[in-house]
């Protein structure tokens, strides 16, 4: 009977909250705060994908140039993405958002005030160093943070921010639109300097990651963060010693600072164990940290959504304001399916939304991918035709934001053991942006070369891979804490096998305690 019972509180540990049970308020409005810094990003690609019509027609570029333009702020943000890791294992998560902030802003004004193509390519410069690191700070800070409760709810939230970003780029697309050729687009762009001051000076309200705390040897300190953003007291005990073992620091410790080694507590000697000499598990967690986010981007989410006025028009809308319009719908789709996602994360779990998300983008992009097809080899204007590629973008973009959008965020920055995480997201997202930028400065040429249809089918091709990817090679990772994941990896395409041994293992161990600590008087 005692062995049943410590089996029902072993499983109860990975459900998600009950019904009736309130999140922790505290970690809830750090982690959106910290997410917020995502809305860059999302400004940028929403705005970008109109007032490159204006651009265009100013400053009388040709289309490589365009590709060039909408494309290098993702090759940009890995100059960002590259030290960010760095950067916040020396001097915090928490000022490291500050600086991504900092940066985004100068970009901002040099791209508002750009009088020239080269001199807008060099605020788009200074702005991609600036979202590599708030991509790659936001889901390790609210990681961090979030109790495992409601982790996956709470690290969906950059995916949330950048939808909200692409939806306000889209909006502001079609406001400026009216002001003259020289004014618009130049307000467009140089409107990102709002989002920007106000998360720099916001996230100072915010606490340090309790982790990187640990890092320092502050225990003092990341035991009140603690206190704050757990579910209860005895939680938040857990958390602490959970933490001081991956850190290496002796569980009994109770001083309020230690010594810790420089290398423990400044990243040194990462690299080397991602790269050179990685352990099974190590192994495992990077091939999957760095695949979850290249077929997020290599099945075309981004040329959907930035080259949105362009399919468009292929598809037959060919007013200015009407394509624009058009995309402000692609803007809201994605953000109300990344907030619906944010709510099934943790009670369903990361592989079903996955896999969902993954197939039925399958199916959307083959679909779009037939209708424009249609479309390119017929001489008459086929209405059903253009009304099918209109709801197929709109589909994938669903589809998209239910699952591939918010999980490679959430997935790829709760894998990685403490010491390795922050590098570890960093070329996640490094990955991620390389992949994006190769995308957007392709699109245009891939589809002048095999037909916009057939782009399409590539992309639909792609996502096939990703879905078996997806299915062979990740395990679910609800409801355990940061400090479990590790184990869950290293056996590959085994890992069922080795989730169940883990939780059998996890039963016995706690009814041999449950045992033992009966049998004293």
């Amino acid at each position: 009977m005692a062995v049943q019972n410590v089996e029902k509180n072993v499983i109860s540990n990975k459900l998600p909250p009950l019904k009736g049970q309130k999140r922790n308020k505290y970690a809830f409005a750090c982690s959106l705060l910290a997410s917020m810094t995502s809305v860059l990003l999302g400004y940028d690609t929403g705005v970008m994908s109109g007032a490159v019509i204006y651009i265009k027609e100013d400053l009388k570029i040709s289309d490589v140039e365009i590709e060039i333009l909408v494309g290098t702020i993702n090759i940009y943000s890995l100059v960002g993405a590259a030290i960010a890791g760095r950067t916040s294992d020396w001097i915090g998560r928490r000022y490291t958002i500050v600086l991504a902030g900092i940066i985004f802003f100068v970009g901002a004004i040099l791209m508002g005030f750009a009088t020239n193509y080269w001199f807008l390519m060099f605020g788009r410069f200074v702005a991609g160093i600036g979202v590599g690191y708030a991509l790659m700070i936001a889901p390790v800070y609210t990681a961090e943070v979030a109790p495992a409760s409601c982790r996956g709810f709470c690290t969906s939230f950059p995916e949330v921010f950048i939808n909200a970003g692409v939806l306000l780029g889209y909006v502001s697309n079609y406001a400026f639109s009216m002001l003259p050729l020289k004014l618009g687009w130049r307000f467009m762009l140089g409107i990102g300097v709002i989002p920007s001051v106000l998360l720099a000076v916001g996230v100072l309200a915010m606490p340090e990651s309790p982790r990187w705390l640990v890092m320092q040897g502050r225990l003092g300190d990341a035991k009140r963060v603690l206190e704050k953003t757990s579910d209860s007291t005895e939680e938040s005990k857990m958390r602490l010693a959970d933490i001081k073992e991956a850190a290496g620091i002796p569980e009994d410790c109770q001083d309020d600072v230690v010594s810790v080694t420089r290398k423990s507590s400044h990243g040194a000697g990462v690299w080397r164990d991602l790269f050179l000499h990685p352990t099974p598990s190590v192994l495992h967690i990077l091939i999957v940290g760095i695949g979850i986010h290249f077929f997020q981007q290599a099945s075309g989410i981004d040329a959907v959504v930035l080259y949105s006025p362009r399919i468009y028009e292929k598809a037959g809308i060919t007013k200015h304001s009407d394509r624009l319009l058009a995309t402000i719908a692609v803007g809201c789709m994605k953000t109300f399916f990344t907030l619906v996602a944010t709510f099934l994360v943790d009670k369903i779990g990361r592989r079903i939304l996955l896999l969902s998300s993954c197939g039925g983008m399958i199916l959307s992009l083959l679909c779009l991918a037939t209708g424009l097809t249609i479309i390119d080899h017929s001489d008459q204007k086929l209405k059903w035709a253009i009304v099918l590629c209109v709801c197929c973008t709109y589909s994938t973009v669903a589809f998209f934001s239910i699952g591939m959008g918010p999980l490679a965020w959430v997935y790829s920055s709760e894998i990685f053991p403490l010491r390795l995480r922050a590098q570890g997201c960093s070329i996640g997202v490094a990955v991620n942006r390389a992949v994006s930028g190769g995308i957007l400065m392709t699109f245009i040429s891939l589809y002048k070369a095999i037909s916009i249809g057939g782009a399409f089918f590539l992309y639909a091709g792609i996502a096939i891979m990703a879905w078996i990817f997806f299915y062979t090679l990740l395990p679910e990772t609800r409801g355990r804490t940061l400090e479990e994941m590790e184990p869950l990896f290293g056996t590959f395409f085994r890992w069922r096998s080795t989730m169940k041994e883990l939780d059998r293992n996890k039963v016995e161990g706690d009814a041999g305690a449950g045992a033992g600590a009966q049998v004293q008087p």
